[in-house]
């Protein structure tokens, strides 16, 4: 049997057995800390994060600053200004890692597969094609070509630029 070591996957696996009462989307944009944070940009009613575990490079989430289950409890400012945010993060991932596609929704509810159902957000994720390979299926394992730090910086200066 060969062994595929990934040191990083332990910080996940710590992580997600953590009880806490306090919601992860309303805790990280208060510290004050993005970089650390992974936050790429905040907005007055929104924000743009890195996934902390990724399902590839580049995978943002946004995110409205109201802790809400429900899309339509969102103003119409807040809904325009998150999916404004949903646009220029697109655009920014084309112009910074040139994706082929992507992946873009929400899942609203746990029954819906939503994991932090209390605080609804979109995923968008970048595709490639070739991007899925046997590993996911045999080993349980997705590979992740870039570290999560290097995404944030060469992403962060284009929210900057992109968005005042």
């Amino acid at each position: 049997m060969k062994l595929l070591w990934a040191p990083w996957r332990i910080r996940f696996i710590l992580e997600n057995n953590q009880v806490s009462s306090e919601c992860i989307f309303c805790k990280l944009p208060k510290e004050k800390d993005d970089q650390k944070n992974l936050i790429l940009h905040q907005s007055r009613h929104s924000f743009v994060v890195l996934n902390k575990f990724p399902y590839n490079s580049g995978h943002l989430m946004v995110v409205p600053h109201m802790h809400t289950a429900s899309l339509t409890s969102l103003s119409n400012e807040a809904f325009l200004e998150l999916h404004c945010l949903i646009r220029d993060s697109i655009e920014i991932l084309d112009r910074t890692m040139k994706p082929m596609g992507y992946n873009i929704g929400m899942n609203l509810g746990r029954a819906a597969g939503a994991g932090i159902a209390e605080h609804f957000h979109y995923h968008i994720v970048p595709r490639w094609n070739g991007d899925t390979n046997y590993m996911p299926i045999l080993a349980d394992t997705k590979v992740i070509p870039e570290s999560l730090d290097e995404t944030y910086l060469r992403l962060h200066p284009f929210y900057s630029k992109k968005i005042k």
